[in-house]
């Protein structure tokens, strides 16, 4: 918004030209995004425990820790997430871009399903909120609206390829599988963030970590200079994506404030499934399908672990993992919460850093 009112102006006043500077307003939703995030946190916190009053339903199949730890602390703190990244990006990015207002679709459509099977959870008491199967529907329904949308406003020799990392001049075209495609890479990295989301602070650092990756790509990707000098596919308009994700970093440092453990408030499905669609839908929009396999590969780690746990049990009544998702088979072992937490974290530092290689390495 200040961007589309601001930056027309730089032409009589040179101050304003700031406004047209990708870096400045990226870095301007950051900031943005984490003073919201810090004046509004206490306020909402607060109304969330009059609410709550128990807080979140805790897993009686879960480790028994949690059930004295945890009790008593509510959830539906990605609320605040979602706030802090929709003021930011409505105010600093380019809100003439399709691309802005496709991946916000994705970010706050997902939001809110997870906002309603929050809801549940807390009025029947239960851990068991909206079906699996209609949230999985709901998901489906939006990911497919963002992905038509994004191939019809994508460049041609772009709409429905998928980019190969490593091999520099490879574009496979996925015609009507595209569609499809897509919708995996935002509903399965949008549950695989919600799988990870299991001890304080577990999975919005890696979030984060992924966010400011993806604001780097789409700086590169939507500039043609520096596009052409890396070799990557060069998608025009993607480079405002880089504001939303320095809102999306922004939003992750404030929440991060009041889920350091022992967390204050627990993000949530509002949170964690509207984060992880954000990430997919970018991934999807810049042509990074595979490298955000890579990048978010924690949370690829952490889905992979249930999906084995379960084809186990079911296979040969036999279980690979002391507990699933990955996280709570080394709390089983012994292992202390932030032990946990901070292996997870360098590791997924480990792997953004791997990903970032693939820009390069062609």
């Amino acid at each position: 918004m200040l961007f589309n009112l601001l930056a027309p102006l730089a032409d009589e006043h040179i101050v304003f030209n700031l406004f047209r500077y990708l870096t400045f307003r990226s870095g301007a939703a950051v900031i943005t995004a984490l003073v919201i995030s810090f004046l509004l946190g206490p306020r909402i916190i607060a109304w969330l425990k009059s609410k709550q009053g128990e807080g979140q339903p805790i897993r009686e199949d879960g480790p028994e820790a949690h059930l004295l730890t945890k009790k008593g602390t509510p959830t539906m703190g990605g609320f605040l997430i979602l706030i802090a990244i929709t003021i930011s990006t409505l105010l600093w990015a380019d809100l003439t871009n399709p691309y802005v207002w496709a991946v916000l679709l994705v970010t706050v459509g997902f939001g809110m399903i997870g906002f309603f099977d929050d809801y549940l959870k807390l009025t029947k008491r239960s851990s068991d909120g909206l079906p699996g199967r209609l949230k999985l529907l709901i998901q489906v329904i939006i990911g497919t609206a963002a992905a038509v949308w994004v191939s019809y406003i994508a460049p041609p020799q772009m709409a429905t390829h998928l980019a190969v990392p490593f091999l520099k001049d490879l574009l496979i075209n996925l015609s009507w599988f595209f569609v499809p495609f897509a919708v995996f890479v935002m509903v399965g990295a949008s549950n695989a963030v919600n799988l990870t989301d299991g001890l304080d602070g577990l999975a919005i650092v890696p979030v984060m970590i992924a966010a400011g990756c993806f604001a780097f790509i789409a700086y590169l990707v939507g500039n043609a200079f520096f596009a052409n000098y890396l070799e990557v596919h060069y998608v025009p308009g993607t480079g405002d994506l880089a504001v939303f994700c320095g809102a999306l970093v922004g939003a992750s440092l404030g929440f991060l404030w009041f889920n350091a453990p022992p967390a204050m408030v627990f993000m949530g499905d509002t949170g964690s499934l509207s984060c992880g669609g954000a990430l997919g839908s970018i991934a999807v929009v810049t042509k990074h399908e595979l490298v955000l396999g890579i990048i978010g590969g924690l949370f690829v780690l952490e889905t992979v672990s249930v999906i084995v746990q379960v084809a186990s049990f079911k296979l040969t009544g036999k279980r690979v993992f002391r507990m699933a998702p990955l996280h709570h088979h080394f709390e089983k072992k012994g292992w202390a919460e932030p032990t946990i937490v901070i292996r997870f974290w360098i590791i997924a530092s480990v792997l953004a850093l791997a990903g970032l290689s693939t820009l390069k390495l062609r």
